[in-house]
């Protein structure tokens, strides 16, 4: 008997108990109908135009458009992160990070690349010829990337007055 018990002890492998039922992350179903979840939201979708209009094209032929490229996914990579973020509620577990001063350079660093990178979109569309699918597909990206520049500058307003008015150390 002795020895069942101690090959039976044997075979169940120690296996630390973690408890997995509960989750210190939750939804803030409110957070998308704030002005700063409605911006991150079109930040999102126009970015996400911007570059996907580009990508449908040969825009490779193009080193300008490989800017824009890179900018779009790039921030459009990093918004979509953000808005997880504050989405979940992690900025709130996480006070080592000052959250308003990152989203305030965040923000600001993505409006001003932005407003070149539609610039730069506009500028590229007279390299297409008019009416073909190259030419309508840059011309919307540009009108996109201009309306997602507006909506950085937005959120960079919103996040200047929460980091103006919150006592956040620099």
């Amino acid at each position: 008997m002795e020895r069942s018990a101690v090959a039976s002890a044997r075979r169940t492998p120690s296996v630390p108990e973690y408890n997995i039922s509960t989750s210190t992350l939750a939804f803030d179903q409110h957070f998308t109908t704030t002005a700063q979840g409605i911006f991150l939201m079109a930040e999102i979708v126009f970015g996400m135009l911007v570059w996907i209009l580009i990508g449908g094209t040969d825009y490779f032929h193009l080193s300008a458009l490989c800017w824009v490229m890179f900018v779009a996914i790039s921030f459009w990579i990093l918004t979509v992160c953000l808005f997880i973020i504050y989405l979940t509620g992690v900025h709130n577990r996480i006070p080592c990070v000052p959250w308003t001063t990152l989203s305030l350079c965040f923000h600001c660093s993505a409006t001003t690349l932005y407003l070149v990178t539609a610039a730069v979109d506009a500028l590229s569309v007279n390299q297409a010829i008019r009416g073909r699918h190259n030419y309508n597909c840059w011309a919307a990206s540009a009108f996109f990337a201009f309306l997602t520049t507006l909506c950085y500058a937005g959120s960079s307003y919103l996040s200047y007055r929460v980091w103006k008015t919150s006592g956040e150390e620099q």
